[in-house]
């Protein structure tokens, strides 16, 4: 750290400045971290806005929370752990696992907890960040963002909500202290955390009424505790935990024949999935009922073996009216029938934008949720016209729908490390990607997105933007997309001194 004297008005004030500052302590935060150390960036910081490490898995810690992804493939490829008690891992044990990768590479020290950006705008004139804490103002020669998607609650509108005089609270807000024992609750949203939590609740509410909009596509999940065996093998023959690791990324990336190939490979995984239906769910209507009307892999498709069976209980009743009004202790479908509610338990998903979006200000005058509203765009996923020396994670078109994030970030680290490392050894005080090369990436998005099962499966989600476009999602091979990202094409940007 060193403290840097810059005019701010008509005074000079002495402010703590850092090479790079990193927004999040998540999974990309502390992997950026990582990668810039051992590219000889030292003066870092992490601002994060919670008390704790661990971005949406610090955040996230309703019953039954764990990842969709085997835990073999969704952990850094650097820090392998043979050590995972389940194929899949469940929240504590992610978050742990997060904590002792900062530990052994100690990053700790480096990240600043409870620290809420406030603003943040390029200095034009200087070629530096401004930077707005609680905690106090710095400057950075490089801002770096870091900020998830799965962090702030998504609400719907609807009318009464207000009104409602029981308890009501979002899975991201999950009231721990509230007792759902013998209950009447009512979860709306049937999205992949209301899939994982509904089993969890199941057995202790009265009555639970879930209010789905559209039936998600439930395929085998397959889990199971790991073995004292296995993970003493995986200890001591590290290549069988990269070969394991392997196997499940081919089998993952396989999806992306559904996605962006051709939509004709989704019958073999609709076939899973109804046959998942039929084995689980006895009762004929109510199977018509949860059963998908879209192609599967149009919106996220979930993996669980608990859901449907928990839906075909005595005493849990699925309703597709919709929601006309919440009163004071009930619920009223849009077909008039008014439910009995002590409790709203609220799975409708995340805001896309993070707020911090709407206080990044980049050199002309706009914020990155500005940009955003107008339209999904990056380079890669990690850079953005107008904003010099700054770069991102899972950044538009920068998300994969068919594969682990962790390999998608991780592809991203390292591209970020590289154009900081190729600006120093250039003497750069700038890097700032083309806008014409940016339009020409995003052209090519467009194109290659236009024939995707997100855009032509038949359903609305959070893949496609309000006018029917892609949101984000990379619509390629994950390979493919590391290879683009595996050296920073500095020809792409505007670098000067």
């Amino acid at each position: 750290m060193t403290l840097r004297s810059l005019p701010t008005g008509d005074t000079a004030a002495a402010t703590e400045h850092r090479t790079v500052v990193i927004l999040g302590a998540g999974f990309s935060g502390i992997g950026l971290a990582i990668a810039l150390r051992e590219a000889g960036f030292t003066d870092l910081l992490l601002l994060e806005r919670a008390a704790d490490l661990g971005g949406t898995w610090q955040a996230n810690t309703y019953p039954g929370c764990a990842c969709d992804v085997p835990s073999q493939l969704y952990s850094y490829s650097f820090a392998p752990n043979p050590d995972w008690s389940r194929t899949y891992g469940r929240q504590p044990e992610i978050l742990e696992y997060i904590r002792s990768v900062a530990r052994r590479y100690d990053i700790e020290p480096d990240i600043r907890l409870n620290t809420e950006l406030l603003a943040a705008r390029w200095d034009d004139e200087h070629s530096l960040w401004r930077i707005e804490t609680p905690r106090g103002a710095l400057t950075a020669d490089y801002f770096l963002s870091a900020a998830g998607i799965f962090a702030e609650a998504k609400y719907p509108a609807t009318e009464g909500l207000d009104a409602f005089e029981g308890t009501a609270f979002h899975s991201l807000h999950w009231e721990h202290d509230h007792d759902l024992t013998g209950e009447r609750v009512a979860v709306i949203g049937t999205g992949a955390s209301a899939v994982q939590f509904i089993p969890e609740i199941q057995p202790k509410v009265a009555a639970l009424t879930v209010f789905q909009r559209s039936a998600p596509w439930i395929v085998p999940r397959l889990d199971r505790p790991t073995l004292g065996v296995e993970r003493a093998l995986l200890r001591r023959i590290p290549l069988a935990q990269r070969a394991i690791r392997g196997g499940w990324y081919g089998l993952i990336e396989g999806f992306g024949l559904v996605g962006f190939v051709d939509n004709r490979f989704r019958h073999p995984y609709e076939l899973l999935g109804r046959i998942q239906l039929r084995r689980q769910i006895r009762d004929p209507r109510l199977r018509a009922r949860v059963t998908p009307d879209y192609m599967i892999g149009c919106k996220r498709a979930i993996f669980s073996d608990a859901y449907l069976p928990a839906l075909d209980r005595d005493n849990v009743e699925v309703v597709t009216d919709g929601i006309a009004e919440i009163r004071a202790r009930s619920i009223v479908t849009r077909a008039g029938v008014e439910i009995p509610v002590d409790t709203i338990i609220f799975g409708t998903g995340f805001e896309q934008i993070p707020t911090a979006f709407d206080r990044i200000v980049g050199r002309d005058g706009l914020s990155i949720a500005d940009l955003y509203r107008k339209q999904p765009q990056t380079y890669l996923g990690t850079a953005l016209a107008g904003f010099p020396n700054f770069f991102c994670t899972l950044g538009p078109f920068g998300a994969a729908g068919n594969q682990s994030a962790i390999y998608m970030i991780e592809s991203q680290i390292a591209y970020i490390a590289d154009a900081l490392a190729t600006a120093r050894a250039r003497r750069a005080r700038r890097v700032e990607v083309r806008a014409d090369v940016q339009d020409a990436f995003l052209d090519e998005m467009r194109h290659r997105s236009a024939s995707t099962v997100w855009l032509t499966g038949g359903c609305e989600s959070y893949y496609t933007t309000a006018e029917g476009g892609n949101a984000g999602l990379y619509p390629g091979w994950s390979f493919e997309y590391r290879r683009r990202t595996q050296r920073f094409d500095s020809t792409s940007y505007e670098m000067s001194h």
